[in-house]
Parts: structure tokens; sequence; C-alpha cells
């Protein structure tokens, strides 16, 4: 599977995020010669156990993240984060878990957005907005490098894309830039050759960023 980065827009010191940056980064991909592709479209849920008491059951998680991904309509992936453990089931599991009733989705999220290709690479634009809501929480852009499955292979690459990139950036109105982040994947027991679990542990850290240091506007 080819390498990807899941990086987040990080506004200036003041700023917020809007649709506007969304837009204009829609057409910087145009301007640097992508080909939109179509939309694309992942979602996100924090899942709680639904217990009277959680001390009767102290071997089940105390909440955990199902993630969705745009690539893999069949799939599902678990993140536990306190046990740095990632699981992939059958998309159908959601629906499992809804009749047993055992774990309810406190929150839910989804990203949505066009992706592009441009030469020897995908690229996925989108905002972060709860479910129910039109308030954005953030964007995120997803750099898939087509030809290479190993990360430390692509990792070069992968740097000068992204500076070119924020060189194009660097020519608009945007106050931000978009920021990856260094993750140590062994951790989650994930190898250097990229999987569909790599993909999901970094969006479920990327969220957990931008709920920390990403001030959304009133309005998207």
């Amino acid at each position: 599977m080819p390498v990807k980065w899941v990086l987040y827009w990080q506004p200036n010191q003041g700023s917020t995020v809007s649709t506007q940056i969304l837009n204009e980064a829609a057409q910087c991909v145009e301007s640097i010669n992508g080909v939109k592709e179509g939309r694309w479209k992942a979602a996100l849920n924090y899942y709680k156990p639904m217990l009277r008491d959680q001390s009767t059951h102290p071997d089940l998680p105390r909440d955990f993240l199902g993630i969705s991904l745009a690539d893999q309509p069949t799939k599902y992936y678990f993140l536990i984060r306190s046990q740095r453990l990632v699981v992939e089931a059958d998309a159908s599991i959601r629906l499992i878990m809804e009749k047993l009733q055992s774990y309810k989705s406190k929150v839910s999220i989804y990203f949505d957005g066009f992706q592009y290709l441009l030469g020897d690479f995908r690229l996925r634009v989108g905002r972060v907005v709860p479910v129910h809501s039109e308030t954005i929480r953030g964007i995120v852009m997803e750099v898939e490098y087509l030809p290479i499955s190993s990360m430390e292979k692509a990792r070069k690459v992968m740097e000068e894309f992204v500076e070119i990139w924020h060189e194009a950036l660097s020519k608009t109105s945007l106050s931000g830039r978009f920021v990856n982040i260094e993750l140590n994947f062994g951790e989650f027991g994930l190898a250097d050759n990229y999987t569909p679990q790599h993909t999901g542990v970094q969006y479920a850290i990327v969220m957990a960023h931008m709920i920390a240091t990403v001030q959304p506007a009133a309005r998207g």
C-alpha cells in the first residue's frame, strides 16, 4: 500500500479555521497541476462503554476510536490509545456493536473534501466537521506517494513534496501551515511497510492535536 502522511492545518496565532482555507488550498493544488479526481470522505467515532459501573469490568477499555477510511470502504479500524493497539475489522462490526449495545459513540466527526492526482502523488484535502454540525473543526490533507510502500524509503521524497507544497501555499493569503506529526508507529506494533492501520493511527493523533490546538471559526 502506498505511503501516506496525514497533515493538519495549524493557523497562525490569533487565526481560526474556515472554508476559505479549504477553498484556497484546493485552488493551490490545481495551480500546481493537480487533477481533481472527485470527492472523498472519512469518519471518526469516539466510543465509551455502556456500563453502570466500569469497575465491574476493569478489563474493558474506558474508551477507543473507530475510524472509516475513504479507500477502505469494507473495513473499519479501532484504536485503543491506552494500550497502543490498532485493529482492522469488517465494516459490519458497527452494526454488531449497535445491536449488542456494549459501546456507544459519544462523538462523531467526519472528514470530507476533494482528491487530486499530481504526478506520483495523490492529495486529499478536506474539512473536519462534527456530525449534525456545519462548524469546521479543522482542515486535513492526505499526501500519498503512490510508487512506494516503505515509510523510510519514501521519507525524503515526501519531505521534498511538502516543502514544494508549502512554497506554493506561501503565495496565497493564508495565515498558517500544514503540520506533519512525527509518529513512532512501532509503539502500535506497526512495521515500516505501510498499511491502512498506519492511516488510522495518523487520523487519531491528528484529531487529538486539532482539538487541543486549533480554534474553530464561529461558523464554517
